[in-house]
């Protein structure tokens, strides 16, 4: 039995390598120049700049204008940079919330953008859906929480850094190895994982557990495990399974493109919010409206695509 099992296990693995090896050396080609450029954009400046011009519309949101930076920040790298950022900065925890909520809809935005293209989305569309939520949902936490007495903000957005460009680009490089290191590790048995559960028809369980939910989402029911996988390892590490399953045809591109609708305001609900929990930030606000602003999305598209079809159909009339 343990035998069989095994000789089982390794024909999956076999099997997964060829689509799991160009979509890691995909994600790599994407993470490191974008990686190391805005490594560059910060080391001389550019990006503590850029925050500055926004200073005016963070304080409509109820943030200082210091929290443009880590917007951008979270926007141009990920969650992990957006953290460090704000540990540096005397924040109050109405102000980290909002920031918080802001950062979790947008970060890492250039390559999860790239991501969503390939997998049927509009990639301009999604940058569109991505900040306009960023700005909505920091409007309605400003609105919903209650005012605090802010912390003074003692710290100056850092323009650049302060050491030298040869000492960057190295810890750069540890990171970028690391991280692929991360990217082989994820990817590789995230899709033997797909795998495995195809093989044992639990995917088909999961669809029909979460099939009442993803209908009030307005999903499609053969979205269920990619709905699992972009909330549970985001869409980055998700990508592989969201790819594979396009090129094989078990999901279409408008199936796929409404979950992109829904996963570009919600994913990684589960180590990106706990990141944020891990400084004292509340689970629900980080969560809760991410969701409610996602089905909202998907909904509202599925609204113009009925008039869009109604009025196609009395124009063949």
């Amino acid at each position: 039995m343990t035998k069989k099992l095994l000789f089982q296990l390794k024909e999956i693995i076999l099997s997964v390598l060829p689509s799991a090896t160009k979509t890691i050396l995909w994600l790599l080609s994407l993470m490191i120049p974008i990686s190391l450029f805005v490594t560059l954009l910060q080391y001389f400046g550019i990006i503590g700049w850029a925050a500055k011009l926004l200073n005016p519309l963070f304080i409509y949101l109820g943030l200082s204008g210091q929290c443009a930076f880590v917007f951008l920040t979270s926007i141009f790298l990920n969650i992990y940079s957006a953290i460090a950022v704000i540990s540096s900065l005397s924040l109050s925890m109405r102000e980290i919330t909002i920031l918080a909520l802001m950062c979790l809809i947008s970060h890492n935005m250039i390559i999860e953008t790239i991501i969503q293209s390939k997998t049927g989305s509009s990639g301009i569309k999604m940058v569109f859906i991505r900040l306009s939520s960023s700005i909505i949902g920091a409007l309605l936490l400003n609105w919903i929480l209650p005012i605090e007495s802010l912390k003074i903000m003692n710290q100056q957005i850092q323009l650049g850094y302060n050491v030298g460009l040869i000492a960057i680009i190295e810890d750069w490089g540890i990171k970028m190895f690391f991280l692929a290191i991360k990217v082989v590790v994820f990817v590789l048995s995230l899709m033997i994982l797909q795998k495995i559960l195809e093989k044992s028809g639990i995917i088909e369980v999961i669809s029909k557990v979460l099939s009442p939910l993803l209908k009030i989402m307005g999903l499609p029911v053969r979205t269920s495990f990619l709905w699992i996988v972009a909330n549970i390892l985001g869409l980055a590490y998700g990508s592989a399974i969201m790819i594979e399953q396009l090129e094989k045809g078990k999901i279409s591109k408008e199936e796929n493109n409404l979950l992109n609708h829904h996963v570009a305001v919600s994913h990684s609900l589960l180590e990106d919010t706990l990141l944020f929990m891990t400084i004292g930030v509340s689970a629900f606000w980080l969560t809760f409206p991410r969701i409610v602003i996602a089905i909202a999305i998907v909904w509202i598209y599925r609204i113009g695509l009925n008039y869009k079809h109604i009025l196609n159909l009395k124009k063949q009339k």
